[in-house]
């Protein structure tokens, strides 16, 4: 399906928790050295009771201090990649699969995985990639660059890169941000960097390591902001060769979100991913941005 096909995709109520994720060894841009089947394995679809947990775009976003007054005595109930609120995979019977890019910022990470674009853009690929607040400020241009092709769109993977926490939580030894300010300062921050640079404000959040709690991922919601993390892990943080990369992508079905790293050109990834979008068009699969097919609340009424 071309691009021109895709954006006339019917909007469709969003399912927003998907159940047992397993044990993915690598969320956002953590890496970890035990590598298990069950990285490949595809959660069970969302339930529609949870279709209200999209954020709407009309709705006032808080300040600092209302977050703080609202959320800054609450306890966390969950922790990890699959907590309440946080969309996993697309809503039951959607066609397309949404493929979805980290770029991370900090030490070795600072970089575009050039050749991973090319194959995106040569092929008609429609992606969304999740910027760091931290990447942005090193590469302004490329955030300009990439905000204007009309394949991709830029979602916001926080300020400084760190698993979203109220009470201080931390994942793959990365600390967590501390209390509700700091859940506040690390969405906004990079929000606010995004929309300067690029004159768009996102709609889609994703932590770094992908980890968070569930009161964090409602005060992302008061922002006016859906978190999103994924089903089908492509690429173990940038880590894999080319042949596991294609496999993991040729493994996907309808309604997958996939991520993967792309600011480690050094990886399997770019080749992986050319390698496997052939094989997926020649079956059939069409690809979506996360805003074609994740409608807001306000599209549901």
């Amino acid at each position: 399906m071309d691009r021109t096909v895709e954006s006339r995709l019917t909007r469709r109520s969003l399912m927003t928790v998907a159940l047992g994720v397993g044990a993915v060894t690598v969320a956002g841009c953590a890496t970890r050295t035990d590598t298990t089947q069950e990285q490949a394995s595809v959660p069970p679809r969302s339930s529609p009771e949870a279709s209200s947990a999209a954020p709407s775009p009309t709705a006032p976003v808080l300040s600092r201090e209302e977050v703080v007054a609202e959320y800054g005595s609450r306890a966390p109930n969950s922790w990890g990649i699959d907590v309440p609120g946080v969309a996993m995979s697309l809503p039951e019977g959607t066609e397309p699969v949404a493929l979805t890019f980290d770029c991370c910022g900090g030490p070795g990470g600072d970089t575009l995985d050039e050749a991973l674009v090319k194959a995106l853009r040569g092929s008609g690929t429609a992606a969304t990639f999740f910027l760091a607040g931290r990447w942005v400020e090193a590469n302004p241009a490329l955030t300009e660059e990439l905000a204007a092709d009309p394949l991709f769109e830029i979602a916001n993977h926080g300020t400084a890169h760190q698993p979203l926490s109220v009470s201080g939580a931390s994942a793959y030894g990365i600390a967590g941000t501390t209390d509700a300010a700091a859940v506040y300062d690390e969405i906004m921050g990079a929000q606010k960097l995004i929309e300067e640079r690029t004159g768009a404000t996102p709609t889609f959040f994703r932590s770094g390591t992908a980890h968070l709690d569930d009161v964090s991922a409602e005060i992302a919601r008061s922002l006016g902001l859906l978190v999103v993390n994924f089903n089908r892990n492509g690429d173990d943080g940038g880590t894999l060769p080319a042949p596991s990369v294609s496999d993991r992508l040729v493994g996907m079905e309808p309604g997958d979100i996939l991520l993967a790293r792309s600011n480690r050109p050094s990886g399997g990834t770019a080749a992986g991913v050319t390698a496997a979008l052939p094989v997926l068009r020649e079956r059939g699969m069409s690809f979506a941005r996360l805003s074609d097919v994740l409608p807001t609340e306000a599209e549901q009424d």
